[in-house]
């Protein structure tokens, strides 16, 4: 199940302002990019540099497309490549660019073989191609979940799943722009499930300590209400790693060697993908989670590492709200959780979306005594005014990771246990969302 994050879809050549000076009251153009699949939630990918930007979603007809554009101009360069994706919301797509320029692109794979294309000259999408291996064809049979993150001198890392949900290692490569390969970042995986089980990682987040911060849930089979157990670890490098008093982790790292913060049981309203870490204005590390309080309600929770141990505060008091997931596939996900940030002096806040509704919980600092509830913003939210979703279908954005503010958005049916529907969904326009 991935991570989404509401957003809208506005006509294009529209813009939209409110009044006020806050991030919520930005403006916005609107650019069609291509008709695209909406028959059910699958993430699309964004990449941007200096002079272009690129786009990987998947077309009207289910095929995986790559498109770009000078960052200074309107027209689209389009590349259909090989490969159709089916109804599996976990098929979504990962774009990153090497120190070179060169275009990577990964995705449509839910415990299948690799399926990777990259381009042959910078910047190009017209020279794409499909690489068969990355690093070792035998662990690279029953991939999920793919990363692009940078180390700390900016090299390409890569990161995925090797097997299945309950039952799966993660993985992690890095590119040399030089030699055009990619090489095992690591000796053996990250962690390793024992053939009993997978851990579900969110990260790793480069703290303002300069490390790297990592959070996840075990799980013991395929059913989601089998996670279990929110653990931590953080490295300098992405190499060693360690518990967040120092000491040195032994990789693959395993359930009986974990930092656990919380010993949440299975069946105890936790979820893999929902806990994410944040920091709050001492740089200190917090994680935020979800799961059922003494009453059988979900509530939100962050544990933060303190001087010496991990302190647990509930800091959401809802009355009537259960989240009691179970099974496989890709759920409809009724909360979704952001890491914890600076809000002013002595305040911290937490982002949440709840049923669709985004809320902002602020903490007090010293205690994590929550000190007001107020309703949330998201990109959504910011053009709300002009939003046409078709009805049934759900509004997705990815926002770029470099802060520059471009965007795209789509509508989308929310995913169906990655199961077919009984109709197909009429296509959807994507759009560029672009800051003014």
């Amino acid at each position: 199940m991935w991570r989404v994050l509401l957003a809208a879809l506005i006509f294009a050549g529209s813009t939209v302002q409110a009044g006020g000076s806050s991030p919520r009251d930005a403006r916005f153009s609107l650019m069609d990019i291509d008709r695209v699949w909406s028959g059910h939630s699958v993430r699309f990918a964004l990449a941007v540099s200096r002079e272009s930007i690129y786009v990987a979603y998947y077309d009207a007809n289910r095929q995986m497309t790559l498109a770009s554009r000078p960052r200074n101009a309107d027209t689209w360069t389009r590349v259909a490549l090989e490969s159709t994706t089916g109804w599996d919301s976990h098929n979504y797509l990962a774009l990153a660019l090497d120190t070179d320029g060169r275009i990577h692109l990964i995705g449509n794979m839910h415990n299948v073989p690799l399926i990777y294309f990259r381009s042959a000259l910078p910047g190009d999408v017209r020279s794409m191609e499909r690489v068969p291996v990355m690093v070792d064809a035998q662990v690279e049979q029953r991939m999920t979940y793919p990363v692009f993150i940078r180390d700390r001198d900016g090299r390409l890392i890569f990161k995925y799943r090797d097997g299945g949900s309950g039952n799966g290692n993660e993985i992690y490569n890095v590119y040399e722009s030089a030699t055009r390969r990619w090489s095992h970042l690591l000796a053996t995986p990250l962690a390793d499930g024992e053939n009993q089980r997978n851990a579900y990682f969110v990260g790793p987040t480069l703290g303002p300590d300069g490390i790297f911060h990592l959070a996840w849930v075990w799980r013991e089979t395929p059913n989601a209400e089998t996670n279990h157990d929110l653990s931590y670890a953080r490295s300098r490098d992405l190499v060693h790693w360690e518990k967040s008093d120092g000491t040195p982790l032994k990789l693959p790292i395993t359930l009986g060697s974990c930092e656990i913060v919380d010993p949440v049981p299975v069946e105890a309203g936790m979820i893999n993908n929902n806990t994410v870490v944040g920091f709050d204005n001492a740089g200190r590390t917090l994680i935020t989670f979800h799961k059922f309080d003494s009453r059988g309600n979900t509530q939100i929770f962050v544990a933060r590492r303190d001087a010496s141990r991990w302190t647990i505060a509930q800091i959401s008091d809802w009355s009537g709200f259960r989240w009691d997931f179970r099974g496989g596939g890709s759920l409809e996900s009724r909360l979704f959780v952001n890491g914890a940030e600076p809000a002013g002096k002595d305040r911290i806040r937490v982002a949440v979306i709840r049923d669709g509704k985004p809320i902002d919980l602020v903490l007090d600092e010293r205690t994590l005594a929550r000190i007001a509830e107020s309703a949330g913003h998201t990109l959504a939210d910011r053009l709300r005014a002009q939003i046409a979703v078709p009805e049934g279908m759900q509004l997705n954005t990815v926002e770029d990771a470099g802060k520059s503010g471009i965007a795209i958005a789509w509508p989308t049916r929310p995913p169906n246990r990655d199961m077919p529907t009984a109709d197909i969904a009429a296509s959807t326009m994507l759009r560029l969302v672009m800051p003014q």
